[in-house]
């Protein structure tokens, strides 16, 4: 009796194996099965996020602190580990996606990935100057924090801002689904939503965080604060002649210089929030506000 079920389950093993893998199933889930390449791999952008952010704020994020004597050690090997790792991934994402390239370009595809991965490293610094930015004006719109360390430590909005500004970064290299995926696992772990695509300025800052979404052409100024729950969003989406939705087109918000916008505002479609606006909670904006506005929700 026994073996004749050991039986039957394995024939049922074998048999949903066998329809896994048959090739018009993985067509439908964009599986690469039939080349000779890697995908992308979660595990590695994991990787990768924590040694930028480990390069970027030493002695925060790292099993083993840095300290004045071992810095430049530290920082050296994670930029050398960050920099290969990076590599293997550029090339999975333009494998993957298949994009922009011509024949004679794949071929020297790792060169190409080397190359990109070599400029993201020139740029940490500016990168750990505009995120310095960012971390004075969390400290400063929150009475709580007691320090720029408490904010790098304990802040979601600095994790997610790191994830977003590596990512934008790399996309603005020409890095095809790479910073998609690096933004999205800063969504999984902060609950902030940024696309990479997005344009952020200096002093930006979210505060507590959770259930904030900005659109992959949002537009962002400096000295900007949101709220939780705040949607920079797109309204409804032109659809070509077969029904599809037309990518590429500018759907999200204009923030200008020095708003605010509180917790659970929706801004909806490329409308433009004037210099100095005030958007309140709860709030449903599709039109243009002028600067300096105040926008309240009257609760009737």
């Amino acid at each position: 009796m026994e073996i004749r079920k050991n039986k039957e389950r394995q024939k049922a093993l074998d048999e949903a194996v066998s329809k896994l893998t048959e090739q018009a199933g993985l067509e439908t889930v964009g599986s690469q099965s039939e080349t000779d390449f890697s995908m992308p791999s979660t595990k590695t952008l994991r990787r990768i996020v924590n040694l930028s952010r480990s390069v970027l704020f030493p002695g925060y994020y790292e099993e083993a602190p840095a300290n004045p004597y071992n810095i430049t050690y530290h920082i050296g090997v994670g930029v050398e580990e960050l920099h290969k790792l990076l590599v293997g991934q550029i090339v999975a994402g333009f494998n993957f996606t298949d994009e922009g390239l011509s024949e004679d370009e794949k071929v020297d595809l790792w060169d190409k990935a080397d190359a990109i991965a070599t400029d993201f490293v020139a740029k940490l610094p500016e990168l750990r100057a505009v995120l310095s930015t960012d971390v004075v004006a969390a400290y400063n719109g929150d009475p709580a924090a007691k320090s720029y360390g408490e904010v790098i430590f304990c802040y979601p909005v600095l994790k997610a801002l790191v994830n977003y500004r590596v990512a934008h970064e790399l996309l603005k290299l020409g890095v095809p689904l790479i910073p998609r995926i690096i933004t999205e696992l800063a969504h999984s772990e902060t609950g902030i939503d940024i696309h990479p695509g997005a344009v952020i300025g200096k002093y930006f800052t979210i505060d507590h965080g959770t259930g904030v979404v900005i659109g992959e052409t949002a537009v962002i100024g400096n000295n900007v604060k949101l709220y939780q729950g705040v949607t920079l969003g797109a309204k409804s989406f032109p659809l070509d002649e077969d029904g599809n939705p037309i990518k590429g087109i500018m759907r999200h918000p204009v923030i200008e210089d020095d708003v605010i916008v509180y917790s659970n505002a929706s801004i909806l479609g490329r409308v433009t929030i004037g210099r100095g606006s005030v958007i309140g909670g709860n709030v449903w904006i599709v039109n243009d506000v002028p600067p300096g506005s105040k926008v309240f929700h009257d609760g009737k």
